[in-house]
């Protein structure tokens, strides 16, 4: 019998109305196809355990996401950037998901490669970095806020980059205004652009 979590639950309870049959549906499926599947939360949202991390969902405003830990292995390639987390896309209702069936032929994919100690391919580094392009906007802003600056200095390559595209990717420029904004609010507290994913 698989083990669950009473914060599971909690999350669960918690979340917008829309989300609750998703995230009880994926739930279900996923003990049904694994027996000793144990529930935790890991950065916050929901895991299953399998000797290692099997899967996770998570529920936010608008869309739930469900994604296995080795994706690429058991599902195969993303279907874009835009899709959100996970592997079946921004998920509004249960019928986004594939059926049961499918679902349970990729959980137990995904037990087998846990079981037998397989780890995802690690992913090419380039040779060569390239230099980050900052737009002028971006630097300009970041010069008025000496505490967003002193951060975004000492982060690493890629947490700069991951900041230059989000804000470079706005579509209109009220997203990118609002961009902007949250990034001098969340680098004057010394936080990536994806902190609320890195702590329980």
């Amino acid at each position: 019998m698989g083990i669950k979590d009473p914060r599971v639950d909690q999350y669960i309870e918690s979340a917008a109305e829309f989300a609750k049959p998703i995230l009880q549906h994926i739930r279900r499926v996923v003990h049904a196809a694994d027996p000793k599947v144990a529930e935790t939360l890991k950065w916050s949202i929901p895991h299953f355990m399998h000797e290692g991390i099997l899967c996770n969902m998570a529920a936010f405003k608008n869309h739930c996401s469900f994604g296995f830990w080795k994706g690429g292995m058991v599902v195969g390639k993303k279907r874009n950037e835009q899709s959100g987390m996970g592997n079946f896309g921004k998920l509004t209702k249960v019928s986004d998901l594939p059926s049961e069936a499918q679902l349970a032929a990729f959980l137990k994919k995904a037990i087998h490669l846990n079981e037998e100690g397989i780890r995802s391919p690690s992913r090419a580094k380039p040779k060569v970095k390239k230099d980050l392009v900052i737009p002028d906007y971006i630097t300009s802003m970041l010069k008025k806020n000496k505490k967003a600056l002193t951060s975004f200095d000492n982060f690493s390559y890629s947490h700069k980059k991951e900041y230059v595209e989000w804000i470079t990717e706005a579509k209109t420029d009220p997203t990118r205004q609002r961009r902007i904004n949250l990034m001098l609010e969340w680098l004057s507290e010394g936080k990536p652009l994806h902190w609320k994913h890195q702590s329980c």
